[in-house]
């Protein structure tokens, strides 16, 4: 039955490979999502994600115990019969804010990488651009307008009630089928129609009948996602704990994971923190955390000749960096930190000191420590996923010249060690969740002198060539972005306090 199907398919309409992208700037392309527009034909991924991400365990362990149903529902039932499952199951009583949120920061990273090559040379070469989901449309819309330039995107409304989600859909129900081409008559009306359409499977049939011109995208396992570095804007900051998209075999076994991962993070913190630090790096290694040195550090600072302390300018990946730094030279190094939690605080095996971010007191702060030792910053002031570097604060610059870059990489498999919208007390705990973290410390010479303010350098210079040489170092690009950027695009603020959410400009800037 399914390759009769199938033939059939073939015969009533020509394949998307055959679709010329020439001269479509006046065109209008209407197009579906899954397994069109992304390679994947399974919209489970993404429903696990928000599942995970906006409900957490539980939520996804509800999800995945109901996808049985919902596949049973989808082949002997109806394709829209499978899909209220799968909704009901990710969205009843969650927050509509929380939905939003992963919308947002979450998932546009997973469907960026699952974009169709040929379905994207089509679909980017017309001057119009509408897509047709089944999905909800609070799940995709930020992606397909904000990142695929779409100009209409129809699917599937959620109930919702007093600001939360019932699990329900509005009318006309899942956009499937007829629903399909009756929200492309709303959209176009009776008198015109798209020039392309493209869909994959029967229950697109109805509205790529109505378009000029249509074409099938066919499912083809060899197909590879397009590289999200083509997208006409990079997708710079992201947030979420999944490394992954999750299949339904990875959401089980994130599922049986995460409590042993716990119980082994435990362990790990406590290494970290009980041990000497000396200690810390064999117990790392031992414990299934691979610490990676390169170059050569300076000695400790002699306080008997009255020198000063070094300053450790790192690249920020984690809030564990400076942590991986004293285990890297076996002596503990103290931090200065914008923000911290009371818990990472608690279990931090170094002295940690908060910076007020009044710049006469933070740079008298610093001073006082650097004359009692070395001494660690990040000056991006925040962390980052993406191989970039944020713009880097020029105060360090001014205050000593004892400056050694060090470039700070790292690992995770499972988990993320970092968020911006969740509990960052969790962070380490995410981090030291994956079954073999890895980091890698990367000791770069000391700044020469006549590098540096006292030769006559600006603060901003010394900020910016240190910057550049750890990109270098890590082959990441340097930007003009800041902590500021970052929490605005991600979770509606500039990181210390609340304001109406919006998106930081996606302009990555050269080094």
């Amino acid at each position: 039955m399914a390759d009769t199907d199938s033939s059939n398919v073939h015969r009533e309409f020509p394949t998307i490979d055959r679709c010329s992208s020439d001269g479509r700037d006046d065109h209008s392309v209407v197009a579906d999502l899954d397994g069109t527009l992304l390679v994947g034909r399974s919209s489970f991924p993404y429903f696990a994600v928000v599942a995970f991400e906006a409900g957490g365990i539980f939520r996804l362990l509800f999800l995945l115990l109901a996808t049985p149903l919902a596949g049973v529902l989808y082949y002997f039932i109806s394709e829209s019969a499978g899909i209220r499952v799968l909704i009901f199951a990710t969205f009843a009583g969650m927050r509509v804010s929380s939905i939003e949120s992963a919308a947002r920061a979450v998932l546009p990273k997973f469907y960026s990488a699952d974009l169709h090559p040929e379905t994207w040379r089509v679909f980017s070469s017309c001057g119009r651009r509408c897509v047709l989901t089944a999905n909800p449309r609070i799940m995709v819309e930020t992606f397909l307008k904000e990142y695929l330039g779409a100009d209409v995107v129809m699917g599937t409304e959620i109930s919702t009630w007093k600001g939360r989600a019932t699990g329900l859909v509005k009318h006309p129900g899942i956009l499937v089928g007829e629903n399909k081409a009756n929200a492309i008559r709303s959209v176009f009306g009776s008198s015109s129609a798209p020039d392309i359409g493209l869909g994959d499977r029967h229950s697109d049939f109805p509205f790529m009948k109505l378009c000029k011109e249509s074409y099938l995208v066919p499912q083809e396992p060899e197909v590879k996602p397009m590289s999200a570095e083509k997208l006409p804007r990079p997708i710079v900051f992201h947030d979420g704990r999944l490394v992954e998209k999750p299949s339904p075999l990875m959401a089980l076994l994130i599922i049986l994971w995460i409590p042993l991962a716990f119980l082994l993070a435990c362990l790990r913190i406590a290494a970290g923190a009980l041990l000497p630090m000396p200690v810390v790096y064999y117990a790392f290694w031992a414990l299934g955390v691979r610490v990676t040195v390169k170059g050569t550090p300076p000695p400790p600072a002699s306080k008997s000749t009255g020198q000063t302390g070094v300053l450790f300018v790192c690249s920020h990946r984690t809030l564990l960096d400076p942590i991986f730094l004293s285990a890297a030279l076996g002596r503990p190094i103290p931090a200065v930190t914008y923000s911290l939690s009371r818990l990472s605080e608690f279990i931090s095996p170094i002295k940690t000191v908060r910076l007020s971010r009044d710049r006469v007191t933070d740079a008298n702060m610093i001073k006082k420590l650097l004359q009692e030792g070395d001494l660690a910053i990040c000056p991006e002031g925040t962390t980052s996923r993406e191989p970039l570097l944020l713009r880097f604060s020029a105060l360090f610059a001014e205050l000593t010249d004892e400056l050694v870059p060090v470039a700070m990489s790292n690992r995770m498999s499972v988990f993320h060690g970092t968020t911006a919208r969740g509990w960052k007390g969790m962070d380490p705990f995410y981090f030291f969740m994956n079954p073999s973290p890895a980091y890698e410390v990367n000791f770069l010479n000391k700044l020469p002198r006549e590098l540096t303010c006292s030769a006559g350098k600006s603060s901003h210079e010394v900020a910016n060539y240190i910057q550049r040489i750890i990109a270098a170092t890590l082959s990441y690009e340097c930007t003009g972005f800041t902590r500021k950027d970052k929490y605005r695009a991600l979770a509606g603020n500039d990181g210390t306090v609340n304001n109406k959410p919006g998106l930081a400009p996606n302009k990555v800037m050269g080094c």
